[in-house]
């Protein structure tokens, strides 16, 4: 069953990091910039930072839209708009003004007078009534002129004969000046007969209208296939930058049309990423292979990895250099606060080995974030004061600055070259790295991560439970600060978390709060509680600290790695005192060991084998009768090659240098720690003298 239950562990482990795998490549594929993108990046005015580029096929040079815009203008100044003669409309006023007269109340008008009239008004109509607008536009010149449409074909019309309806009324009244006629045409309201007859044809006007522009040609020359465009470091002038457009403009209509180079770049862009990620993945496996088995963590990795490169990607969409504001030095931060240097350095490195494909100047890129991610790291190994975070920043931004400057020094040779718009993001990219703070916050919350800060924190003696510790348990809480020191220092010479491993000493025997008179360190003279109480009694009394001290620092909300010293520094243990007591009083007798076994696990990462040794080194030396170099070392040695006789060590990943060195280390903090002060003579007087 258990080889059942061990192999389906880790079917669903591999399962999960297939998923994280798969899931970041198609995710990084997916929001990869397409539309729009370029292979160079180039101003005018600036030099080619490419190698040689010449010409795969034929393509035409096309115009820039202001000269096309331009000849457009220049056309459409001679454009006559099209229009049409409505023959209905004289006919009906002719009609209309006709009949108005012939039945005019008051004044009878004879034919011949009446004919007069339409005569005139149809000699009107037969020059043509446009719109007041037109006729406007017509008398100052803004339009050339109209044509009439007449069976589909349309002819220039002499636009001085065109009148508006005004003009038309006053060339009306200028043919009959006498003052019988203008009271009666006035009387008729001569306006209402005058109405416009040439009317626009809109639709005709912007068919001709396009036809016309149809006529400019987009492009002016040719480059033929394997001519020479321009070579790295020539300056982009204006008819180069317009050749190198319209490369540009023709590949995308190229890419465009073309599925099978698609699906290829496609495909690319998944070997590629595929690369990176697994590299990653391998790196973890071989070389943090406690962090691998996590699949928190590798979750955790990866979604930082994809989130970074995803916002790289959705900035490049709208500005290119706009990647620059992207605080990538972000990333080795919470790296290097939650993991290692060598964890934050490779996750850094394969992140802005990703996103350097979506970046104007790759080159550029990739070289100002790896100075600046090294930076990052080598500034800020250890976070546990907000200060750190801000110095980190300065530091960055002077890395930033110091490796542009020298970049483009080295490039161009030209200190004019410098642009100060890509200064300002990155001093915006470094000002966004002092939230990396609130973030380190989030994500220790969100997935259980442990952050310095937390256990400096932890590690203020003022805390709650550590205070109610030293007044409650003096003996105790002085054991705890003496095993956290030596903890501390064996940790920093075999390579451990020294921050973890005394913060996790401080809190190892919070248990003995239950009962702190029960436990030697906390007793005065001749104070045994133990002495009337059995054995198994007072084992189990002795025992029960550890479950008491889990409870304890659940309901204070200490994180699992620090309750986990708790639970491990007797791991699978027993109380030997009580043990071997009652095997010597009852010899040859069966033991119930389970009454003597400690019921926690053994320890499985090097702090807490380092602190279940401190623990029992210190409480060991305490019985010491004399301390010198040579019972000190035995002490240490009898009791760590003890614990390692019975196995409690053994699913640490401690080397036997390790355990020498922490011996070595041990000897040397309990020798300062107990060393004899010399005796201070006292003064005699001048008659003892």
């Amino acid at each position: 069953m258990d080889k059942k239950k061990d192999t389906h562990i880790k079917v669903s482990r591999w399962l999960v990091l297939t998923l994280f795998f798969v899931s970041s490549v198609a995710l990084l594929t997916y929001f990869f910039p397409r539309e729009g993108s370029s292979r160079y990046i180039f101003q005018e005015g600036r030099p080619w930072a490419y190698s040689l580029l010449t010409a795969p096929f034929d393509f035409p040079i096309y115009k820039d839209e202001a000269l096309i815009q331009r000849e457009q203008d220049s056309i459409l100044l001679t454009f006559k708009p099209i229009y049409r003669i409505d023959e209905g409309v004289s006919r009906m006023m002719i009609a209309r003004l006709d009949s108005v007269l012939a039945h005019y109340p008051s004044i009878p008008i004879g034919a011949m007078q009446r004919k007069a009239y339409c005569d005139t008004l149809k000699s009107i109509y037969n020059d043509g009534i446009v719109s007041a607008e037109c006729y406007t536009a017509l008398q100052t010149g803004q339009v050339p002129g109209i044509r009439i449409l007449q069976n589909n074909v349309a002819k220039n019309y002499p636009s001085e004969k065109l009148l508006s309806p005004k003009a038309a009324y006053e060339r009306f009244l200028a043919a009959y000046p006498d003052t019988y006629s203008r009271h009666i045409l006035q009387m008729a309201e001569l306006n209402d007969f005058l109405v416009e007859n040439i009317l626009p044809d809109s639709v005709t006007t912007q068919k001709v209208r396009d036809e016309y522009l149809q006529q400019i040609s987009l492009s002016q020359g040719m480059v033929q296939a394997g001519e020479r465009i321009v070579d790295r470091g020539e300056i982009v002038t204006p008819e180069i930058y317009r050749i190198l457009k319209s490369y540009e403009t023709v590949m995308a209509k190229k890419t465009a049309t073309d599925t099978q180079r698609e699906y290829l770049t496609i495909a690319g862009q998944i070997i590629v990423f595929s690369c990176a990620i697994a590299f990653l993945f391998l790196f973890l496996a071989l070389f943090r292979h406690r962090l691998f088995r996590q699949n928190k963590v590798v979750g955790f990795i990866m979604l930082l990895v994809v989130a970074v490169s995803i916002a790289a990607f959705t900035v490049t969409r709208f500005n290119f250099n706009a990647i620059f504001l992207i605080p990538f030095a972000i990333i080795p931060i919470i790296m290097v606060t939650f993991f290692d240097s060598r964890v934050a350095l490779y996750v850094h490195l394969v992140t802005i080995i990703i996103c350097s494909f979506a970046s104007p100047a790759p080159l550029l890129f990739f070289f100002l974030q790896l100075i600046v991610g090294m930076a990052a790291i080598d500034s800020l190994n250890d976070l546990s004061k907000r200060s750190q975070l801000f110095r980190c920043s300065i530091i960055v931004f002077v890395a930033y600055g110091i490796a542009y400057v020298g970049y483009t020094l080295f490039t161009e040779g030209d200190i004019m070259k410098i642009d100060l718009t890509m200064l300002l993001y990155l001093v915006i990219s470094c000002v966004v790295l002092l939230f990396a703070y609130l973030l380190i916050y989030i994500f220790e919350r969100t997935f259980g991560f442990l952050s310095s800060v937390t256990l400096v924190e932890l590690s203020d003696i003022n805390s709650p439970l550590l205070l109610r510790l030293s007044e409650e348990a003096p003996g105790t809480f002085q054991h705890a600060m003496q095993v956290s020191n030596l903890a501390a220092a064996a940790a920093i010479k075999v390579g451990a978390n020294a921050q973890l491993v005394r913060t996790g000493a401080l809190y190892h025997d919070i248990g003995k709060l239950s009962n702190p008179v029960f436990f030697t360190e906390n007793q005065g003279e001749n104070i045994n509680p133990h002495k009337d109480l059995p054995l198994e009694e007072s084992a189990r009394i002795i025992i029960s600290h550890v479950a008491d001290g889990l409870k304890m620092a659940e309901k204070a909300g200490l994180p699992p790695q620090v309750r986990e010293f708790i639970a491990t520094h007797h791991g699978h243990g027993k109380a030997k005192y009580f043990y071997n007591t009652y095997c010597n009083m009852h010899p040859g007798e069966p033991v119930d060991e389970e009454k003597f076994t400690y019921p926690g696990h053994n320890p499985q990462t090097k702090e807490t084998g380092i602190l279940m040794m401190a623990d029992a080194v210190e409480a060991a030396s305490r019985s010491l009768k004399e301390y010198n170099e040579a019972s000190i070392s035995q002490l240490v040695n009898r009791i760590i090659d003890s614990q390692i006789a019975d196995g409690l060590l053994k699913a640490t990943p401690l080397s036997f240098r390790d355990v020498e060195t922490i011996k070595e280390v041990f000897t040397e903090k309990l020798m300062t720690m107990y060393h004899t002060r010399i005796s201070y003579p006292s003064l005699q007087s001048a008659s003892q003298a």
